[in-house]
Parts: structure tokens; sequence; C-alpha cells
């Protein structure tokens, strides 16, 4: 593939970006994609250098989603555009809190949520974990399953209620808001219909949200909300507000979820792909880990983020400007060469696999990380127990990536598998 052909926005390069980025890679490892008007980095070296370099690499990239989101809107027709504005008029300001923000402010925020996913609080949640896993995995049958319907959505959502603290009387309603939450970062076209729909139910989330919010405060619960609605900044001494506590619980929704939830449904479809390692893994946690751990390098579920320039640099050989905008594709580096063996390759035996970057890396590592990993080492070694031989069922079409920038899903997954 010439690198002169590459737009990453291409729909067919969305759903397989493999091939561009090993392009770019080897040819322009700084690549500007005129498209969102961003200089995008898919080499592992220059991706841990954008990373660690918080100083000239800032998160506060508020604009780039503003930009993205507006672009969104001006595909909207008149109608439409004016019926969106009306909507976002009720909804509550929401101001930068982890993910776009920088030193010190980042830690002031992050601070407050770090005890939700301490070690103990995460392995005292094993066996609740556990009987949500166990509880889907009975729903499936050896005859044909789609799996991403009954396990790969369902476990990271019921996971995530329950340690927020959703009433069991609204979890219709916030599996259908939380997955539409994750569904504005895959930057995909959608029909005015949609597009009013994902916005009327923000909306709607957030009144709900701050309902909760007030409500842990009057009658604490234990749960993550009644958690988050009762610290306190430490330098202000005061309560977040509404829009703080709902822009942590936006953050929460998307990586307590979604990430989750794509890696289950890639996971499996490597197992269909590579039945030889399923004996190999029956039982073995070590190696259980060691795979969960390439399904992320594989298929970062995050493929990428964002990143201000602050001041003129060079990054590689490549010249910035204070003010552009840079996209670190952990996607890329995650296959590089430079950095592992046979990238494009499952290797269960690999050496250093948690090198990989699906969860970023430094002062914005993925604070739900252990909460994830949790739930992939333990559903997976509760699938291969519960079945084996799992391979593709019979459909006219075979597994596909959703055709979206940011975030990688695979919406379906028919499978067969025979029971042990």
């Amino acid at each position: 593939m010439s690198e002169d052909a590459i737009s990453l926005f291409d729909i067919d390069t969305l759903k397989n970006p493999y091939p561009a980025y090993r392009t770019l890679r080897d040819t322009q490892p700084v690549y500007f994609e005129e498209a969102l008007n961003i200089h995008v980095v898919t080499r592992y070296d220059l991706v841990r250098e954008g990373i660690r370099d918080t100083e000239t690499y800032s998160s506060r990239y508020d604009q780039f989603l503003a930009g993205s989101q507006m672009v969104v809107f001006q595909q909207a027709s008149p109608e439409v555009q004016q019926q969106l504005m009306a909507i976002a008029d009720q909804m509550v300001e929401t101001p930068p809190t982890m993910l776009t923000l920088d030193e010190p402010d980042h830690t002031k925020y992050r601070s407050l949520v770090n005890q939700l996913f301490t070690v103990s609080r995460i392995k005292s949640a094993e066996v609740a974990v556990q009987a949500i896993i166990d509880e889907c995995i009975a729903t499936m049958s050896p005859g044909p399953v789609e799996f991403m319907s009954v396990v790969g959505f369902p476990i990271p959502l019921r996971i995530i209620g329950d340690r927020l603290g959703i009433p069991l009387d609204r979890r219709e309603f916030f599996d259908k808001a939380a997955t539409q939450a994750a569904s504005a970062l895959r930057l995909t076209p959608l029909t005015g219909e949609a597009l009013l729909d994902r916005t009327q139910t923000a909306v709607d989330l957030q009144r709900f949200l701050i309902d909760l919010v007030d409500a842990r405060r009057a009658n604490p619960e234990d749960d993550m909300i009644t958690i988050l609605a009762n610290s306190k900044l430490e330098d202000e001494d005061r309560l977040l507000t509404h829009g703080e506590c709902i822009s942590v619980l936006n953050q929460f929704l998307v990586a307590g979820h979604e990430t989750t939830s794509s890696a289950f449904g890639w996971g499996m479809l490597l197992l269909c792909q590579n039945p030889q390692l399923q004996d190999e893994l029956r039982g073995d946690a070590k190696l259980i880990k060691t795979f969960v751990e390439e399904v992320l390098r594989l298929e970062a579920p995050v493929q990428g983020l964002p990143r201000l320039v602050t001041k003129d640099t060079v990054l590689g050989d490549y010249s910035l400007k204070a003010g552009d905008m840079i996209m670190l594709r952990y996607g890329a580096a995650n296959r590089d060469e430079r950095q592992f063996e046979a990238p494009d390759e499952l290797d269960i035996h690999r050496k250093k696999a948690g090198a990989q970057l699906a969860f970023g890396a430094g002062v914005h590592f993925c604070i739900g990380a252990p909460l994830a990993r949790q739930e992939l080492n333990l559903g997976f070694a509760s699938l291969l127990n519960a079945g084996r031989n799992f391979r593709l069922g019979e459909t006219d079409s075979a597994p596909e990536a959703e055709a979206s920038f940011i975030l990688r899903n695979l919406p379906r997954l028919d499978i067969v598998y025979d029971a042990i």
C-alpha cells in the first residue's frame, strides 16, 4: 500500500487499519490525516515519547473532541441541527476532569477515584464478578449463538452497573445510555434520527446521574457513585459539582464496559481462528493472562487518543508546531515489529506481552485496567471450562469491525461450540 493512497478515514481502512499502519510506520511514522487536521503517530517508540512527555504533548484536547462533534453536527440537515441545539441547551456543562487534564489538575480528580480501583477492592469483588460471568455463560448453548449479545456486551455492562450502584429497575435505560455514550467516540456517521436519539439519551442520562448523586449524598450506599458523590477536592474543601461528577462518570461508562466488551469479542474471534490454542489455554491461568494481553495488543479497544502540542518541537524527524494536534495510535504501536517479534501473530508464550499500550501508559494509564483484566481473565477461563472447539457459525458474512476511528469494536460474532 502506497502512503500516498492512505486515508485512515477510508471505510475499508477503518475496518482493517493494520496494513495502513504497517506502511505508515515504515514510511511516515508521523502522518498528517487531512480529514481531521491531525498528525497521526504510529511507531511504538514515538507513541511512547508522546505519552511520556506530558509537557510538550498535553492531554487538553477538548478542542479535538468538540471539533469532531461539530463535523457530525454539520452533516445533519438544518431541521435536525435545530432540534439538536434545542436538546443540547438542556445539558449540564461538564468540565474536563481526568482524561483531558494535565498535572497537577489531573491528579486532584484521579486521586478521588483511585480508591475505587485498589487491588484489595478489585480482589474483594472477584466473587461477584465471577457470579455475573457464570450467569451470562449459562445462557449460552452449544448450538449457534450470537456471542456479543449473550456474553460480550452483558458481562461488562452488568459489572459496571453493579459497581456504580445503578438500581435494577433502571438497568435497561442505563445499558442503552452507556452504550450510546461510548458510540459518540467512534466518530461514525449517523442518520438524523439516530443522532437526535443519542443526544436526547445523553440529556436523560445526565438527569438520571444527577438524581443518583443527590440520592447517595442523602443516603450513602456501598457503591462507586456514593464514594464519588461524597468525596471532596482537598485543595478546595468542597464536593464535586454535578458537572464534575458527570464528567468522571462518563469516563467510567466508556472505560468500564465498551473496551472490555470489545476485548471479549476479539478474544473469542481469535480463539475461533486459532482452535489449536483452546486446549492449551484451558485450565492454565498464567497462559490465559498472556492470551488476554495479546488480545489487547492485537485489537486495542481504543485505537488511539489525541494530544495537543504545546510548543514547536520535533517528534522523530517530523516538525510540529504549537497548537498542532497529534493522535497517538496505540493500535499501530502494538503491532510494531521494532517492539514485538512477529507482531501480527497471536503468541500465548510471548514475553513481556504486557508492554502493549491498549491501556495507555504514564499518568493517564487507564484507571479501570485492573477491573478489565479481572473480567477478561475470569471470563475466558470460564468460557474455556464451559465449552470446547469454539468456531465461527455459518453466516452470510464474516465477522467485521465497525468502521470507527477511535474505538474498535466487533458488533456481532456468531459462534458454535461443543459442550464439555
